[in-house]
This record gives structure tokens, sequence and C-alpha cells, in this order.
């Protein structure tokens, strides 16, 4: 799975980046020309407690690629901007990161502070750009040789979109039909893509829970349907740069349960409709990451093809019933550990043991 981070120059997404993926990656505007890479670990007290129970070779947690993707500066053209659209173009998500924080060091390229109108920018850049081209795949739909047969399901479409766009409304929120979202997925349109909004604090802001345009920029989220997690780069900077064990009582002493990164996965998680299932055993702990609704022959593909083609049966147990339990042993003596087939829709959390043959 892989989620681009996005923002205007100098909001702090790199700084996002290297506290999700422990990049390293250099900040500051003007550095790089092109987008930086890393894996994040989904941190999951589950695969905590398994590893307890098992005490394996080796622990895996559910990981997500991120991709820090070079600041836009809205109403350029040229290269920055193609590279911009086309890194967006190929990730499956997008974090819009926007800066509430001040700072004399780090100044603002548009000066003053405005999380909202920062917010408003990229978006009506995204807009703009589906607009484009929509406008130019409707022409191919309409005109003269290019003109296709049997095109009405795809003009009826991309007029539907045409409207909501027209009105500001990305396409993520609009409601689709089946045979239109099947229509839909042979274009790449920006704003169809699912989003996160992460808002970047100073710590005074973070401690009181409030900064400037808040409200408002609420509002717009929820009626657009992106959560909103705040964060704090500096301060989750300086905490990364303390031993593990004294991380949690630091944040503690703010007022924090648990870094904002972790928000920030699970709101990901939510937002693409994404869960988790676990394999054990005294080799590997491991969580796999697959979409809510997929059944067990298509969760084992995710293991290995191979797993899939020659399933027969899963042995599954959900966590919950496993903590009560204590053991494999004691949950099987409980009766608890089920047999399902192929078509069983596996659930968050479950731990589940394929058996197959090829």
């Amino acid at each position: 799975m892989e989620i681009g981070i996005i923002g205007l120059p100098q909001v702090g997404k790199t700084t996002l980046f290297n506290l999700l993926t422990e990049g390293g990656a250099a900040t500051g505007f003007g550095n790089r020309d092109k987008a930086n890479i890393g894996v994040a670990n989904v941190s999951d007290p589950r695969i905590d407690y398994l590893a307890g129970i098992y005490s394996p070779k080796k622990v895996t947690y559910a990981q997500i690629e991120f991709i820090d993707i070079v600041g836009l500066e809205p109403g350029s053209n040229g290269k920055g901007t193609r590279d911009f659209l086309n890194a967006v173009q190929s990730v499956d998500a997008l974090v819009q990161v926007v800066r509430a924080f001040r700072s004399d060091t780090v100044p603002h390229f548009r000066g003053e502070i405005d999380a909202m109108r920062d917010l408003d920018l990229l978006q009506a850049e995204l807009l703009l750009t589906d607009l484009q081209l929509l406008e130019t795949r409707i022409e191919r739909l309409t005109s003269g040789r290019n003109k296709q047969k049997n095109g009405e399901a795809d003009l009826a479409l991309l007029e539907k979109c045409r409207t909501h766009l027209e009105n500001e409304e990305p396409l993520v929120q609009v409601e689709f039909t089946d045979d239109e979202l099947a229509l839909l997925r042979q274009y790449t349109f920006y704003t169809a893509k699912p989003m996160l909004i992460a808002v970047n604090l100073d710590e005074e802001e973070l401690t009181n829970g409030e900064y400037d345009g808040q409200m408002e920029l609420l509002g717009w989220a929820e009626d657009n349907g992106m959560p909103v997690v705040p964060i704090c780069g500096k301060l989750e900077e300086e905490i990364t740069g303390l031993p593990k064990d004294e991380r949690l009582p630091f944040l503690a002493d703010l007022g924090l349960p648990e870094p904002g990164i972790d928000r920030l996965a699970r709101a990901a998680y939510r937002q693409l409709d994404l869960i988790s299932y676990f394999t054990v055993g005294n080799d590997e702990v491991r969580a796999w990451t697959i979409r809510a609704g997929m059944n067990a022959r298509e969760a084992a593909g995710k293991i290995h093809s191979d797993i899939a083609r020659g399933f027969i049966r899963a042995e599954v147990i959900s966590y919950e019933d496993f903590c009560k339990s204590g053991n494999m042993a004691r949950a099987k003596e409980k009766g608890l550990c089920r047999l399902e087939g192929k078509e069983y829709i596996v659930k968050d959390g479950d731990i589940i043991s394929f058996r197959f043959n090829v």
C-alpha cells in the first residue's frame, strides 16, 4: 500500500516522512527535486502481545510505503508540476500536510500562516487538474474520428463527475454505483483518491488543542469525509531522539496517550478500509494487511499464490478469544478454533493458519 505525502513547501512533509519511516531525509525548501520513499511499521499492541506469548525468532508488523512528494507551488507550471502530478497519480491514497505552526527560522513561503488557505490551494489544484483531464476524455469520446462506439456509459459517468467537480466536490465523496465504479477505475482522477489531512502544530497548539482556523478546517474535512490528524513534527522529532523506554513517559507528561504518528497510521487504515490478520508461531509472528471484505482464499494469496491456489481450509480464532485462552492449546481445548472455507470473510484480528495442498 502506497501513501503519498503532499503539501505546499515548508509545511513539514519531509519531517513527517522521517518520523514515519525513520528515513533521515534532508529537510528544507529547495533541497531536492525527487520524491523520498520509505516504509513505516504500523504499531499494533496485538502483535506485541502475540510476540510475548510465542517469543518468535522474527516479529513482522504491517507496513505502509510512504512517498514524500516534492512540495507543489500552486499556479506554477512546468516540470515541477508534472513531477508532482505523476507522483500523486501512482499512489493509493494521500496525506495532505497543512501547516499551523509558526517559526521565525522556517518562514512560510506565502508569508502568513493560514492552514485553511493552504488546504484550499492544493485541493483546488487537484480539482482543476481533474477537470482538465475530464474535458480531454469527454472530447475523445465525442469528437470526429476518435469518437468511440458504445461510449454512452463512459460519457454519462464523466458528465456526472464534471457536475461534482464544478461544484468543488472531490470525487472520493461522490456516490457511484458498482457499474460506475468499474468504469471509473480506467481513469486516474486525483480527487478520487482517499485522503487524510495532517495538521502540523507547534507544541503550544498541540497542548492547548487549538490553532487558528481550526473550526473551519474541521468543518470542511467533515463535509468531505477526510479525517484530520493533529501532529507536532518538531516535538515528535525530539521524542524519537530519546531511548524507546523514555518516549511514552515523555508523552504522558505532555498529556498525550500515544504518538501522533500512531494515530495517523490508524486513520490511514480506516480511510483505506484496511484490516490486519495474524499468523503466529515460534519462527515468526506477523501481521498481514488486507482490504476489509476479503475472503479466506484471497487473504491466503497475500502470503503466497500457492497457498491460495491449493487452499483447503483455514483454521481461525479471533484475537479476543485467543487472549481469553492464553495460548493456542487451551483455545483448542475450549473449542474456540474453527475451520472455515475459502468464502469465509476474514475479520480484523483473526489469527489464521492455512491448510493447503499444491
